[in-house]
């Protein structure tokens, strides 16, 4: 027996037979024109009225791949102007030579108001755990690297067991008042196979010819065919939530990081036990670093485990990423993808089906098709507050009724899709009257492939993964920069996040 979640209604409903309160308004408005005309007997007004309140209709109404054409018609002038003044492209200050102090982090885009604090000392290690702060959306995360052993061979009963464990976790999210979001990353990219030639080079021993060809041929098969994964869970807090807790812990940057590190530890409990995480670790600055160049730069990371492995012999080597390099050297926004350094990205989002989604169905999402190329995926859960959830609720409970009350009265029969989204949002209010968490997810996928190859075939591949696995894609142009910051660099980034008041 699978386990399927498929307890999810759209955001908000149209009242007025599936229109909203500003699509109705606008179209409403512009009734007034061609009406005025017909009272002034102009007919050939009215008719050329009718015929733009018509186009207007179908530019308000129909989506066109996700969004309006008022939505893409904002979204390429943006664009357009951007790359006019050279607002989309990036150059690091290391290019240039101009870096005054290798903690200050630069990186593109919408990274470009991250700042990383050293937190005060923690644990039997004091380990001094990265603390960021986005000044762009005045937000402060941690993140953390875990580890977990996978679902595919799990009996069912386990599955429900760790999907109510991450239930449980977005609701404890929820209960504290403070946790906007909870973000997790997986990346997977290609075996390079710099751990097994380190393990080579220490163990291996004068033996037969025979023997050592063998061994090199297995490596270079094994490393071909390996995959490698990483896994990140980011806590993302609003410094309007998070000021008040502070002033109680000292104030300051060391309030804020006692409040966050108690998160952290409620977070850490709920990924151990429900979630069944083998490992978390909270990154240091170092450590996320590390992560952050990564996710810019796959083919970076063989030399980064040369140098940490030549650190353990001889401790004058420096195996660390200054936070100044951490990002690209370069990075280039197109309106298909975006390049940065040697290699090109594609992200596109993941559309929920009406059927379900099945626990474990991502796995073909995540599977590298073409070697060199690297996938990452991000699932983001932003917690609604008590308060905001029931008003929402209410809102769309009200529309789901003057909808079914509309339609009755023009004896308009509704249609199954209709039925289930009334029944979803009716069924809703009982589950936060019970205390549950109302989440709105969305989730990101991202290929990434060298500048030598095409990579509108790698995001080919992509869009026919997601397929494969039962969802559908919907690629993210014009905004192709954020959704790989989102989905590749674990520093809480959220496309749904535009910043406190």
């Amino acid at each position: 027996m699978a386990a399927i979640y498929n307890e999810y209604s759209r955001d908000r409903i149209g009242w007025f037979f599936g229109l909203s309160g500003w699509q109705l308004g606008i179209l409403s408005a512009a009734v007034f024109p061609p009406c005025w005309a017909l009272s002034k007997g102009a007919w050939v007004s009215v008719a050329l009225f009718t015929l733009l309140w018509a186009v207007l209709f179908v530019i308000t109404v129909t989506p066109v791949r996700g969004r309006s054409a008022v939505g893409w018609l904002g979204a390429v002038t943006s664009t357009a102007l951007g790359g006019l003044l050279g607002w989309t492209r990036f150059r690091s200050r290391a290019v240039s030579g101009t870096i005054e102090n290798l903690d200050d982090a630069d990186l593109p885009g919408v990274l470009q108001g991250v700042q990383i604090h050293d937190g005060p000392p923690q644990g039997h290690s004091l380990a001094r755990i990265a603390v960021i702060q986005d000044h762009a959306t005045k937000t402060w995360a941690a993140t953390a690297s875990v580890v977990h052993p996978g679902i595919g061979l799990k009996e069912a009963y386990e599955r429900f067991q760790e999907g109510d464990g991450l239930s449980q976790l977005l609701d404890t999210a929820m209960r504290t008042e403070l946790i906007d979001e909870v973000i997790f990353v997986v990346r997977t990219v290609p075996d390079d196979g710099a751990e097994r030639d380190l393990y080579v080079q220490r163990h291996r021993r004068n033996g037969p010819d025979l023997s050592r060809r063998i061994n090199d041929e297995l490596q270079a098969g094994l490393s071909s065919a390996g995959v490698r994964t990483e896994s990140f869970c980011t806590i993302v807090a609003s410094e309007t939530r998070l000021k008040s807790q502070a002033r109680q812990t000292g104030g300051g940057l060391d309030g804020r990081c006692r409040v966050l590190y108690s998160l952290m530890g409620e977070v850490e409990a709920q990924l151990r036990g429900g979630m069944a995480m083998t490992s978390v670790n909270w990154l240091t600055s170092p450590e996320l670093a590390l992560a952050c160049r990564t996710g810019f730069a796959p083919g970076d990371r063989a030399s980064i485990v040369d140098a940490l492995a030549a650190r353990e012999q001889e401790g004058t080597v420096n195996a660390d990423v200054p936070w100044a390099m951490a990002g690209p050297s370069g990075a280039d926004t197109a309106m298909r993808h975006y390049s940065h350094d040697a290699w090109n990205s594609v992200s596109s989002t993941i559309k929920l089906p009406v059927k379900g989604a099945v626990m474990g169905a991502l796995a073909p999402v995540l599977t590298p098709s073409e070697p060199g190329e690297r996938r990452s995926f991000m699932v983001c859960y932003p917690v609604v507050r008590q308060a905001k959830a029931d008003r929402q609720q209410g809102n769309s409970e009200w529309a789901a009724d003057v909808g079914e009350s509309l339609r009755t009265k023009a004896k308009v029969k509704a249609r199954a899709r209709q039925r289930n989204e009334t029944a979803k949002v009716r069924a809703l209010d009982g589950k936060l009257a019970s205390g549950n968490a109302m989440i709105r997810p969305y989730a990101v996928c991202t290929v990434t492939a060298p500048k030598t190859v095409p990579i509108s075939e790698y995001g080919r591949n992509l869009d026919a993964s997601v397929r494969r696995a039962g969802f559908a894609p919907l690629r993210l142009d014009l905004a192709l920069d954020a959704a790989f910051a989102a989905s590749t660099v674990p520093l809480g980034v959220s496309l749904a996040r535009r910043g406190d008041a």
